[in-house]
């Protein structure tokens, strides 16, 4: 990135560059004054965008450009390179553009472009079958990405959003990431500012929670006794920490990591702690032991596995991740488990005990299915949907942890926790509520920081019978593929970008990579 003694990075596109500069299906990043812009082309159009990803500012130019669109190379959001539009979560906000003009064999980048007008439903619901009322049953990541697709797509009628949080939708990736270890501020943290909902008329009720589900009726019955209808209802309840079920695990310095509360009490408890205690080698326990260490607390992980992350990533992977975090000063305890909570004193099983102020419970979650459940709709390790994301109950739809859908590239039904799928499926949820009948086919995808570095994952295997492996996982750089009947299921990355967004394209196109 280019500091300010240095002054943007590339050429001065008010200036001009050579049109045989950019060839078809090339990038290149220059500025307008101090802004910096991605020049592209595809086919005879040329296109000026915003240079970086508005998730997290990743560099768009170090991405993969696929006909019109362009995708970012950290977490795999898609840009309209036409419109600017975010098509694709994580990213939200749309891309600026730039107007062009081509003369004398040079290509020249003008002002900012007006924002097109907000995209309309691909197959706009006939006014007469246009639902009146949308509810939405969760304030994670599907349902708000739901909320702001439906707006997006122009629905105007009612959007109820019913969350048994007290704070809006946050970036859940980051409470066990830079905010828990105390490098974003607080006002990171909300997907959108509480104006947002106001504006876009979105219905937000916080610690609200729903005790049941009349499917027959299109009702739902309030922990208050109260009941609200629907015409179409999305179920959004995400998944909820599991807690071992040992002496003491109810103490109050005992904690889990899921919402906002959660992680302020976790770094108010680590404000004095002088060591801690991680109960399980998890992603989010291991995330949340750097998060801990970059605040100069002992760290102690207790797992019952022979090296973290094994099952999900392999051995060798497995190897990486455990040398990173001994690196940084984490203590492990492997192939052991906790006890007991005895006051600050954490007893393992092979009876020797750890003293820790704090103590945070990272051993995986459930989903939140009991309202489905109770409400009688198909379930099976999960909520049971079809390719439109819809229940076993008509106009009642499913996103996020909770969903267990037919995946078209493994060829069976599967259920993920990841934050990127959940978004993504509470955008394509929100385009069937509305009567597009889109098949969800994303890839799914995750990424996982460790200090310094970052593991990008695409595809989804529960077990593999082949590993193949290009690069050197302890030098932090390799890409991991997972087979199963020679055919690849997931592919891991580690500085390996470009290779993670072309495993997901192959997946996409169920070609061979």
């Amino acid at each position: 990135m280019a500091t300010s003694q240095s002054g943007p990075a590339g050429p001065d596109l008010a200036q001009g560059i050579a049109a045989r500069d950019l060839n078809d299906g090339r990038m290149l990043v220059g500025h307008v004054g101090e802004e910096a812009v991605l020049l592209a082309r595809s086919g005879t159009s040329i296109f000026a965008i915003s240079a970086n990803c508005t998730h997290y500012g990743g560099p768009l130019a170090e991405g993969v450009m696929v006909a019109d669109t362009v995708r970012c190379p950290w977490h795999h959001a898609c840009f309209s390179l036409r419109t600017g539009e975010a098509l694709r979560a994580p990213a939200f906000m749309p891309l600026a553009r730039w107007t062009i003009e081509e003369r004398d064999g040079r290509i020249f980048v003008r002002g900012r472009a007006e924002p097109p007008a907000s995209r309309q439903a691909t197959r706009p619901t006939p006014a007469a079958q246009s639902p009146g009322r949308i509810v939405i049953i969760g304030g994670g990541a599907a349902g708000f990405a739901a909320a702001e697709a439906l707006r997006r797509q122009g629905y105007g009628g009612s959007i109820i959003m019913l969350s048994g949080e007290s704070a809006p939708p946050v970036d859940r990736p980051n409470l066990s990431k830079d905010y828990l270890a105390g490098n974003a501020p607080e006002e990171w943290i909300p997907l959108q500012p509480d104006t947002f909902y106001v504006e876009k008329d979105i219905d937000l009720r916080l610690s609200t929670v729903a005790a049941g589900i009349d499917v027959r009726e299109r009702e739902i019955v309030l922990a208050d006794g109260s009941k609200l209808g629907y015409d179409r209802l999305l179920l959004a309840t995400g998944a909820e920490p599991v807690r071992p079920s040992i002496p003491g695990a109810n103490r109050p310095h005992v904690l889990t990591l899921r919402s906002l509360a959660d992680c302020r009490a976790i770094i108010a408890r680590a404000l004095g702690a002088r060591c801690a205690v991680v109960l399980g080698a998890s992603f989010i326990g291991l995330e949340a032991a750097a998060a801990l260490r970059a605040r100069g607390i002992e760290v102690h992980v207790v797992a019952p596995e022979k090296r973290p992350m094994e099952r999900v990533l392999g051995a060798q992977l497995g190897d990486m991740v455990h040398a990173l975090h001994v690196e940084h000063g984490v203590i492990f305890h492997l192939g052991e488990m906790a006890k007991a909570i005895d006051g600050k004193r954490v007893a393992l099983k092979n009876g020797s005990a750890i003293e820790a102020d704090l103590v945070v419970v990272g051993i995986g979650v459930r989903p939140r299915i009991e309202l489905a459940e109770k409400a009688g709709l198909a379930v099976d390790r999960g909520l049971v949907v079809n390719a439109h994301l819809e229940t076993s109950a008509p106009g009642v739809f499913a996103a996020g942890d909770i969903a267990r859908w037919p995946d078209p590239y493994s060829g069976g039904g599967i259920r993920v926790e990841h934050w990127v799928v959940a978004q993504r499926q509470g955008q394509t949820a929100a385009r069937n509520m509305l009567g597009v009948q889109e098949k969800f086919t994303a890839v799914p995808f995750f990424w996982s920081q460790h200090y310094d570095v970052s593991i990008n994952y695409v595809g989804h295997v529960e077990r593999w019978d082949e590993v193949t492996i290009e690069g050197d996982p302890a030098g932090r750089d390799c890409l991991v593929r997972y087979k199963q009947a020679r055919q690849m299921q997931a592919v891991a990355a580690v500085h390996r970008d470009i290779e993670s967004l072309q495993a997901e394209l192959s997946m996409e196109g169920h070609t061979p990579y």
